[in-house]
């Protein structure tokens, strides 16, 4: 073998010396520099020489001295400025200095002796904290994690996840602290005297911060190295709204503490680029509480800083209004001290509109829109804007011809939602109020002309019942406005005696002034954090524990006589009586380490309060579960005991709605539904309308509003008498255990969903507590049915007589008897759940993409209204209202279901669950919805046809649903083809 590698021959390009060893020591070519002493670090080259040759942890230190303490040198090179000198210390800083000492540097201490003086952590971020920096140190943290997508498992390298963790790690701490933006304005745009150089590092600031690059990428970057890798005050820049909350705290300090226009006019600029995060509603609302409602504040800065822009000033007046109303909700109207609160909520209102024609218009347009006016919320909110807008008689006039026209409006009456009806009724009569005090001749004028005769013509004409009293209200409240007791119109009702008759004509005698906002500014700074020091970090020195003091020994005076103890022998006793302890009886031992076993674990919550602290600590286990086991029993008990439960309901509801199964808790999710459940049952009146706006306006995933529908459906029919939880009976014993089993609810309990991939979460939205309702609800409105039409197929009468009894006996149920609910229980339903429900669904229809067209959400949303509907029941006073209503909803929506299964399946059930409330009154719904009936049984005859349903699956259930409807409407349009005669003749 040894022949197979001689060389042919050799070749040598250079001469070779062949008195050169073989191995010799060959010399490093690259130039040896010689480090400088530290104290010779007095020059930007002299820094970044000494940077890129590896320095020591020492002469690191005092280059980042040098390059941060720039106020003490002669010198003008600042490391923030933009130039070649600065960004090429920052390249080496990132990326050959940090791997190698940030966990050092984190480690360092604190230079002592100096006022201003920093840990060495603190000197390193602060030589980064620029745009440059951040810059530099996003794009390094962009390259790992792309090499470490494209590197395959085998072949990726080892220390690609500890590198993303350092760097995502030293990002949070450029970061941290509620003065970071202006530190980092300041050191890039703040010191420039070129105000086109500062425009330009101002606009780069607000891209890097507003683009949603820092989230996306730190989000991207905490999925490669895992949570629990990452200190916990780091995760914060992964989360959008804690990142908004952030920015909105740097926003309120900053304008706080100055009164420079260049920096307030950033402020506004990063304001406006912040709602674009798309969480608008958290940074407008943390703005609100630190920068306005506090006191101490000036409104004109609020002013100046949120509402300068005219794109975004519309958006924040109506985020500003909600958040007012939250403040209103609450109040009682009887009560003297409410009015100081809704003048003092005028004058904010007041203050920041003041000579903004602008604004003031949009307020006269929020009273008569649609999705304005306070649509959900108390008349707190209206008779706030409203005593604004009374201010000039002009815009109060406006808003009241404006709301007469709508109120008359025959479209309008027939298609509105009857929430958004009554909360525009309130307007148009508090406005009549100012007029009749300001101009009764303009009053006068206008209640002649032709609009208001025409109005009320339409009200009384209307065939809908709640429309007719809204227009009898407000034809009294008019003419009591203009004219004399001989002459004022009274309609002789017992409709117009009632309380809420009565309730509705005294608004036109209310009159609020514009007051002093005191009353309802904040002492405190609830909501904002509390101010970090900058304080470094504590080194880890285990301290010796104090060694346990030696107990004086007693004088020879006061020692006292030992006792003799005598032993006895009891071997001989019988111990058969005595049965040992089995292995881990006990569950505090259950650990083999004794050391692991906690021995003072949490109580159960006894008050709201504790439960509230509970459900807060998310970083306990043990208060989390005790929580959620005692919350449904705990808020039942409660729910008529002084005011713990309503004075805390709203807090309550929003940690139950954005309550995370952060330790996997066992039945986690029926515990959180029962405790929403539990918070509706009990104060209803006031939640279930809450639960609903959360719904359409709150920030919450599918899987959270898919569990408030959930609990709103499943409340409604608790309190209809239909179902009973298993909380009722024992919230009246407090001391009887919580069952360790729930029962299910969910024939397919709610999972969790992917907040990344929108198209996974479609799929992971499971059957709910509402498909075993909704099972049963089908069911009883097809086996009538069913049972009809295989009686029709089996032959003559007298043949088949013995046939359908001996199976009516044998298979088919009793009809259960129609329940009798209480009038009080189906209105409260009618108000509280449905109606809420589906004025704010026609709101949110307007919006550009509506959340509601989700095809998961859809289906649940009408299944949730079928079983309302249902629940409220054939004797409700409302029943021809809340059909109208739901009858429209779905003609308007049948269009975004027909190419979805599931909510093709949603949209059948609730026609079948209106259908079989009003099974007993069909020739009124002809009678009054006859092109409904018609145009409804077309929709459900092109369905039947055009599914195969073959699968004996949903598309099997969705065609035998169709064939239900289109059955029952053809039974009732052949029945009273006569009344359909005259409406059908333009169809």
């Amino acid at each position: 073998m040894d022949e197979l590698l001689t060389p042919v021959s050799t070749t040598y390009l250079t001469p070779r010396k062949d008195s050169q060893p073989l191995l010799s020591e060959v010399g490093s070519t690259k130039k040896v520099v010689q480090v400088l002493p530290t104290s010779q670090v007095d020059s930007p080259d002299g820094a970044l020489e000494l940077l890129r040759n590896q320095p020591d942890y020492d002469s690191l230190i005092q280059v980042l001295k040098y390059l941060t303490q720039h106020e003490k040198r002669p010198d003008s090179f600042h490391v923030h400025e933009p130039g070649p000198k600065s960004a090429a210390i920052i390249h080496v800083l990132v990326t050959e200095i940090t791997s190698n000492y940030w966990t050092l540097l984190k480690e360092g201490g604190q230079d002592d002796g100096a006022e201003d003086a920093y840990n060495d952590a603190q000197l390193f971020t602060k030589c980064l904290q620029s745009v440059a920096g951040l810059n530099a140190v996003l794009t390094h943290l962009r390259a790992l994690i792309q090499e470490h997508k494209l590197g395959s498992k085998d072949s990726t390298r080892p220390d690609l996840v500890l590198h993303i963790g350092i760097f995502l790690d030293l990002l949070a701490s450029a970061l941290d602290g509620d003065d970071a933006i202006r530190t980092l304005w300041t050191a890039s745009a703040g010191r420039l005297s070129s105000e086109t150089s500062k425009k330009v590092q101002s606009q780069a600031l607000l891209s890097l911060l507003t683009s949603g690059r820092i989230i996306s990428t730190a989000a991207e970057a905490i999925g490669i190295v895992g949570s629990e890798t990452i200190r916990a005050s780091a995760i914060w820049i992964t989360d959008g709204t804690k990142y908004s909350q952030w920015v909105a705290f740097n926003l309120v300090l900053w304008a706080r503490q100055t009164k420079s226009e260049s920096e307030l006019h950033f402020c506004s600029d990063l304001f406006q680029r912040g709602m674009s995060l798309g969480y608008s509603e958290s940074l407008v609302k943390t703005v609100i509480d630190g920068l306005l409602l506090l006191k101490g504040n000036n409104p004109g800065d609020f002013a100046k800083v949120c509402l300068s822009h005219p794109h975004s000033a519309k958006k924040t007046t109506n985020t500003l209004l909600q958040y007012l109303a939250q403040h209103l909700n609450g109040l009682d109207l009887d009560e003297p001290s409410s009015k100081t609160v809704i003048s003092a909520a005028a004058g904010i209102i007041d203050a920041l509109i003041k000579g903004n024609e602008t604004l003031y218009n949009h307020l006269v347009a929020w009273c008569t829109s649609s999705s304005g006016a306070g649509l959900g919320d108390s008349i707190g909110i209206r008779r706030a804007v409203l005593a604004v807008l009374a201010q000039n008689k002009d815009g109060i006039t406006t808003v009241f011809e404006k709301s007469l026209s709508q109120f008359g409006d025959q479209l309008y009456i027939k298609h509105a939602a009857i929430l958004q009806q009554n909360v525009h009724t309130e307007v148009l009569l508090l406005s009549a109020g100012y007029i009749s005090r300001l101009s009764p001749i303009k009053l006068r004028i206008i209640v002649r002309s032709g609009s208001y005769l025409s109005a009320i013509s339409n009200r009384i004409a209307s065939t809908q019942a709640r429309a007719r009293f809204l227009g009898l209200v407000v034809g009294e409240s008019l003419s009591t406005l203009m004219d004399d007791k001989s002459q004022k119109l009274d309609f002789h009702m017992d409709e117009t005696e009632t309380e809420e008759a009565k309730w509705l004509k005294s608004l036109t005698s209310v009159f609020d002034e514009v007051g002093s906002i005191e009353p309802i500014l904040k002492t405190e700074t609830s909501g904002l954090p509390v101010r970090k020091e900058n304080r470094p970090p504590q080194k880890r020195i285990q301290k010796q524990k104090p060694k346990p003091k030696s107990k004086p020994e007693p004088s020879i005076s006061t020692i006292k006589p030992i006792a003799i103890i005598e032993e006895i022998d009891s071997s001989d006793d019988n111990e058969e009586d005595l049965v040992p302890y089995a292995k881990h009886s006990d569950p505090e031992d259950s650990d083999d380490d004794a050391t692991l076993v906690q021995r003072n674990k949490p109580k159960a919550p006894v008050y709201i309060r504790d439960l509230i602290l509970y459900l807060r600590d998310t970083e306990s286990y043990d208060k989390q579960k005790l929580a959620l086991q005692n919350a449904p029993v705990l808020i039942r008990r409660k729910a008529n005991f002084g005011t713990e439960v309503s004075s805390h309901a709203e807090e309550l509801a929003g940690l139950f709605v954005g309550l995370q199964d952060k330790f996997d808790i066992e039945e986690f999710n029926d515990l959180k539904l029962q405790g929403m459940m539990a918070l509706i049952v009990a104060q209803p009146k006031a939640m279930a309308p809450w639960f609903s706006r959360t719904f359409f306006e709150g920030d919450y995933s599918l899987s959270q509003r898919t569990q408030v529908l959930i609990a709103i459906g499943l409340s409604a029919r608790e309190l209809a008498g239909f179902d009973t939880s298993e909380y009722q009976s024992s919230a009246s014993f407090p001391s009887k255990r919580l069952p360790e089993k729930i029962e299910q609810l969910y024939l397919n309990s709610t999972t969790k969903q992917s907040e990344a991939n929108p198209s996974s979460q479609l799929k992971a939205l499971p059957s709910t507590a509402l498909d075993t309702i909704t099972q049963s609800l089908t069911s009883s409105f097809l086996e009538p049915l069913a049972a009809k039409a295989a009686d029709a197929t089996t032959g003559p009468d007298i043949l088949k007589l013995q046939t359908f009894t001996s199976r009516y006996k044998s298979k088919s149920k009793a009809k259960p008897r129609v329940r009798s609910i209480p009038n009080t229980t189906a209105a409260l339903i009618a108000e509280s759940f449905f109606y809420p429900l589906t004025a704010h669904f026609q709101v949110a229809l307007r919006s550009s993409k509506p959340l509601i067209l989700n095809p998961a959400l859809l289906a649940l949303y009408l299944q949730t209204l079928g079983v309302i509907i249902h629940a409220a029941g054939p004797s409700t006073l409302s029943l021809p209202q809340l059909t109208s209503e739901l009858w429209n909803l779905l003609l308007a929506v049948r269009t975004h279901t027909q190419d979805d299964m599931g909510a093709l399946k949603g949209w059948l059930v609730a026609m079948a669950s209106l259908l079989e409330v009003n099974d007993g009154d069909m020739r009124r719904l002809c009678e009054t919805q006859g092109r409904e009936v018609v145009e409804t049984r077309e929709w459900a005859s092109s369905v039947f046809g055009r599914i195969r349903g073959e699968d004996g699956g949903e598309e099997n259930e969705v065609k035998m649903l169709s064939a239900g409807v289109l059955i029952k409407l053809g039974e009732a349009i052949e029945k009273y083809q006569a009344l359909l005669l005259g409406n059908m003749i333009g169809f």
